[in-house]
C-alpha cells in the first residue's frame, strides 16, 4: 500500500530532520552553543523533552571535557553498557581510551571481601589507573565514591558525566555532584542511564574532533 512506508530513509536525512523537529519543539532555551548540541542529542536518543529542564552543566564543563579529550583522556565507565555505546573510532582518533572494571574478577573479589558494591571497587580501580574523565550512567554508589575520593584529594577529574538512573540514590548522588566543585554534566532527578552517558560523551567528542 502506498503511503505506509517511511518518507525519509537516508540516515543523515533522518538525523537532520529529527534535530529540526527538536529545535522547533524546544524553541528558546538556556543552553549555549556548546551545550545545546549535547542536550539535543540526549533528547534525540530518548525522545524525552524533560531533559531540557533536568540537564545541567557546571561552569566551562564542555570546555573542560573537550580539552581532556583532545589531550587523550582516559575514561572510566561505570558499566559495560556505557562502554559499548562509546564511538570507539572517534575516541581513537582523539588519542583517548575507555575502560570499565565492574566485571573484573579482582573487583568482584574485593567488593565481596569489603562488603561494598562492585561499582565502588571498579571506581577505585579506575582512579588508581589514572582515569580523568568519568561516565556514570547507572551506579549512584560509584558517583558517591568518586565524590568522596575527590574531596580527599585522591582524584581531580577533568569532567564527570553523572547521569545514574534509578530510585535508590540516583537523584541524591546527582544533587551531591551539583553541590561539589567538580566540573560536571548531569541530568537531575531519577532519569538517566547508560545510553545518555554514552550519548553525552559522543557529542563531546564530535566537538573535540571539529
Amino acid at each position: 500500500m502506498a503511503g505506509t512506508g517511511p518518507t525519509i530513509v537516508k540516515p543523515e536525512a533522518i538525523e537532520t530532520e529529527s534535530f529540526r523537529i527538536i529545535d522547533a519543539e524546544v524553541g528558546s532555551h538556556q543552553f549555549d552553543e556548546q551545550q545545546w548540541p549535547l542536550v539535543r542529542r540526549v533528547i534525540h536518543t530518548t525522545a524525552d523533552f524533560s531533559f531540557v529542564d533536568s540537564t545541567e552543566f557546571s561552569f566551562l564543563a564542555v570546555v573542560r571535557g573537550i580539552d581532556a579529550l583532545r589531550g587523550g583522556a582516559k575514561i572510566l565507565c561505570d558499566t559495560n553498557m556505557v562502554l559499548s555505546g562509546i564511538n570507539k573510532t572517534l575516541l581513537a582518533k582523539l588519542g583517548g581510551s575507555a575502560v570499565c572494571h565492574v566485571a573484573d574478577s579482582d573487583v568482584a573479589t574485593a567488593a565481596k571481601a569489603k562488603g561494598v558494591t562492585r561499582s565502588i571497587m571498579a571506581l577505585r580501580k579506575g582512579v588508581e589507573e589514572g582515569c580523568n574523565l568519568f561516565l556514570i550512567g547507572n551506579a549512584p554508589t560509584a558517583l558517591f565514591e568518586l565524590l568522596r575520593l575527590a574531596e580527599g584529594g585522591a582524584v581531580d577529574p577533568a569532567l564527570v558525566v553523572g547521569v545514574p538512573v534509578g530510585f535508590v540514590g540516583a537523584a541524591e548522588s546527582k544533587e551531591a555532584l551539583c553541590r561539589s566543585e567538580l566540573p560536571y554534566i548531569c541530568c537531575r532527578g531519577r532519569k538517566g542511564g547508560s545510553a545518555i552517558a554514552a550519548t553525552i560523551l559522543n557529542a563531546l567528542m564530535l566537538q573535540a574532533a571539529d
